[in-house]
């Protein structure tokens, strides 16, 4: 079974982003995709979890031991994968997924989004990630990695590479595009 990785906040966050997570946690099983999660069941990460079992999905939840208590650990997961760090906890998520989503989130997010996605340019992987811009959520990011490709810190095709999207369907598609 093949599987997507989303990356999104665990933190609370208003009912709006909620029910993004939980249509894109849904369209995943919809697709017959296995989610990978951070492992959380609260805020956006709850939201997401529950949204995929709700529609009949597997989730996969990896979580480091020391955040099992204030992300309140999914023990619903399908499987439920406690590590000893964040690193091996981020290294298992990559090695687990055909395809990322990153949805809004704090700086947990922004991580790895940057991690990802840096992994992609250098050749690392070359699995598809779709950075969703909800709400113009990215916006501001976005406008400071234009300005920093054109004062040539970030090459072009790096950031062509992450492809930006307004909805769930269309990062869907992207995620999906290798895993077929």
């Amino acid at each position: 079974m093949s599987a997507i990785c989303v990356y999104c906040a665990s933190g609370p966050v208003d009912k709006n982003y909620l029910e993004l997570a939980a249509q894109t946690g849904a369209a995943i099983a919809g697709a017959g995709h296995t989610l990978v999660s951070g492992g959380g069941s609260v805020g956006m990460m709850g939201a997401l979890v529950r949204g995929a079992r709700a529609a009949g999905g597997y989730t996969i939840g990896i979580i480091p031991e020391h955040l099992m208590r204030a992300e309140v650990a999914d023990t619903d997961s399908d499987e439920l994968i406690v590590t000893d760090t964040m690193r091996e906890r981020k290294r298992l998520m990559d090695e687990l997924s055909e395809g990322f989503i990153i949805l809004p989130g704090g700086i947990g997010t922004l991580e790895e989004l940057f991690e990802t996605w840096t992994g992609g340019f250098l050749g690392v992987h070359s699995k598809p990630m779709a950075l969703v811009n909800y709400d113009d959520f990215y916006t501001p990011i976005l406008a400071w990695l234009a300005d920093l490709t054109t004062r040539g810190f970030v090459a072009r095709h790096a950031v062509d590479r992450l492809q930006v999207v307004g909805d769930v369907g269309a990062a869907l598609a992207i995620a999906d595009s290798t895993v077929r």
